[in-house]
């Protein structure tokens, strides 16, 4: 008897920008996918070895030529906006969606409204589900339509949640400090991330009013269990090409401490292989997690019984992306979680 498993075809729609191009190598090395498209509407024509420098000599068709249905499942690195026509053109054609744009991460509509603009199949928001691995690994399995989350709310959720679950925050304001590595920022070029505004440089942005990734975070965090939970946001650029170091100020319960934190992650991620749970006293860095698919947390007091300083980080087009949207993809399809990716 052939117990072999049979390869999953799988086509990529915006094949050629950071996320995109991060997850062509990713697929190209997994040993159950084969590649049955990739699609970039500026090079279609080309090969993607013409576009990076790469060994990857997969020819680029253009959206309207991508065999949507011969497919198993279609990877969406495609605009926010833009995204939510194309997933359903996926889902018509009997192919499965991992989407890692925002079109599917809001359950709101007027939220989306508000932050994005008019949504364009609305009739599938009930179909996707949120693909936090580590949370939504059941719902995740049984899904034909993935909402990968943003890089930012990736690396504030993970820290955060588990403590919402034990029941410990007791202040529903949290803060959140990040900083972004340049590529977070996408493939076109402007004003603020040439290399000559980001070297030698650090700026914030978006400061003063609400982030479009502020409603995410919130909405995680109020599913998990916090009542009306409040984000003060300031996202950074760091002069650095790719991972995100998020600084995360938090009030717990008086009597919680350093060690508690720690043994609280270790246990809620004792199945979860791309959680890294520093001991206490160490701190999480980016090179911890650069090209892998890695979280790594930590945990400090801020000196004041139940006030703590959680440091997180992660790969912005692994984790933040491009990993994250392949783990899912393991799931879906019930392979091991980490194929791929280690």
């Amino acid at each position: 008897m052939n117990t072999e498993r049979a390869m999953i075809t799988a086509g990529v729609l915006g094949a050629t920008g950071y996320a995109g191009f991060e997850l062509n190598k990713i697929l190209t090395r997994h040993p159950q996918v084969e590649i049955g498209f990739l699609s970039s509407r500026t090079f279609a024509g080309q090969r993607v070895c013409d576009v990076y420098p790469s060994t990857i000599a997969t020819p680029l068709v253009a959206p309207d030529d991508a065999p949507l249905g011969e497919v198993d499942v279609v990877f969406l690195c495609t605009p926010h906006g833009a995204s939510a026509a194309l997933a359903k053109r996926v889902l018509e054609a009997g192919s499965r969606c991992v989407d890692l744009s925002a079109d599917f991460r809001l359950r709101d509509l007027e939220v989306y409204h508000q932050f994005y603009r008019e949504h364009q199949a609305p009739e599938f928001l009930d179909r996707a589900v949120y693909g936090l691995t580590e949370f939504y690994r059941d719902e995740i399995a049984d899904s034909t339509l993935v909402a990968c989350p943003g890089c930012y709310p990736t690396g504030a959720l993970l820290p955060l949640l588990p403590l919402i679950e034990a029941g410990w925050v007791r202040e529903e304001r949290i803060i959140i400090d990040s900083k972004s590595g340049v590529s977070g920022a996408g493939a076109k070029a402007t004003i603020k991330t040439h290399f000559v505004s980001v070297h030698d440089n650090l700026s914030a942005y978006n400061v003063g009013h609400a982030h479009r990734h502020v409603p995410e975070i919130e909405q995680e965090l109020a599913a998990a269990g916090l009542n009306s939970p409040r984000i003060v946001f300031t996202p950074h650029l760091l002069p650095v090409s790719r991972g995100i170091l998020s600084t995360i100020y938090v009030q717990l319960d008086a009597e919680v401490g350093v060690g508690d934190i720690v043994a609280c992650w270790r246990q809620r991620y004792a199945d979860a292989p791309f959680v890294q749970v520093l001991d206490a006293g160490a701190l999480a860095t980016l090179a911890h997690v650069v090209n892998t698919n890695l979280c790594a947390v930590s945990a400090a007091s801020a000196g004041a019984p139940g006030e703590f300083i959680l440091v997180s980080t992660i790969d912005n087009l692994v984790k933040g992306a491009s990993g994250q949207a392949v783990q899912n993809l393991n799931v879906m399809f019930g392979m091991e979680e980490t194929l791929g990716l280690i």
